[in-house]
């Protein structure tokens, strides 16, 4: 984020008045293949709410601007801290953390719209809740862990350099939220997951391949990551739009981290053509 939004959030977080109604437009969906349909609630905003507080005032009174009594909006969410990252949705065309999300900058004035969406390359179940799987099974492709199954304890690790472990960390703070596949243009919505080993991983999971593939440890299962980076669905089907880092909510510097992989992968593909 600029200087210039957090400049523009923090002004609209000044104008904005506790008490006023604002219309909270919801697309509503019953399950998965069923039709969706939106919905506008009016919900009244006290200093620092978020959208989830405005989702419980509708789920305690789900009635419509119209006056029809609807059934409650169904939503994901845990930590309630930009943690777990399971609140994630399209909020006024942008994926981002619903918990984080100050009603205050973005509907500061009586009357302004916020308009909910579930994210769009992940199964609906209903509403504003998607189905996530794909990405934890995209992680276990890659065998992002570190391999310590089975040990008790083999004393004191590698000894490292301050600097490999803040380059880390950043990687390391990745929630698997969804926001840099829902903005990606090569990450496309696989309705069952026969395709899943065959689409493109998306760069959340080539973050976090990186991630272990710096680790000391971690690296025992470097050539393996690789192999399947280098297969399809893997690194080379990545297009550069860099829509990723752009809407990632930790900063992650995911396109860094695509070229990395992709440099790796090409020194493996030569070092496995010499050798074998």
């Amino acid at each position: 984020m600029t200087t210039t939004d957090h400049a523009a959030r923090a002004a609209a977080r000044r104008s904005a008045k506790p008490g006023r109604k604002v219309l909270i437009r919801v697309k509503r969906c019953e399950g998965p293949g069923k039709p969706s349909r939106f919905e506008t609630f009016a919900v009244t905003i006290e200093r620092g709410a978020n959208i989830i507080s405005c989702l419980q005032q509708i789920a305690a009174n789900p009635v419509t601007v119209e006056g029809t009594r609807t059934t409650p909006v169904v939503w994901d969410s845990g930590c309630l801290e930009e943690v777990c990252g399971a609140c994630t949705m399209v909020i006024n065309g942008k994926a981002r953390q619903s918990c984080s999300c100050l009603i205050d900058e973005y509907a500061p004035a009586e009357g302004d719209v916020i308009t909910l969406e579930p994210m769009s390359k992940f199964p609906v179940v209903r509403d504003l809740w998607v189905d996530r799987s794909r990405m934890f099974h995209n992680l276990k492709r890659l065998r992002a862990w570190v391999p310590i199954d089975g040990t008790y304890s083999l004393g004191a690790g590698p000894r490292e350099s301050s600097d490999a472990q803040e380059s880390r960390y950043k990687l390391s703070t990745c929630m698997t939220c969804g926001c840099c596949l829902e903005a990606c243009p090569q990450f496309l919505l696989a309705e069952t997951p026969a395709s899943w080993d065959t689409s493109f991983v998306g760069a959340q999971a080539i973050g976090q391949a990186l991630l272990f593939n710096s680790h000391p440890t971690g690296a025992q299962l470097k050539n393996e990551r690789l192999e399947v980076l280098m297969g399809p669905g893997g690194v080379s089907d990545c297009g550069n739009a860099q829509n990723c880092v752009k809407v990632c909510p930790k900063e992650i510097p995911l396109t860094e981290a695509i070229a990395a992989i992709g440099r790796a992968a090409t020194i493996r593909g030569f070092t496995r053509f010499f050798t074998s």
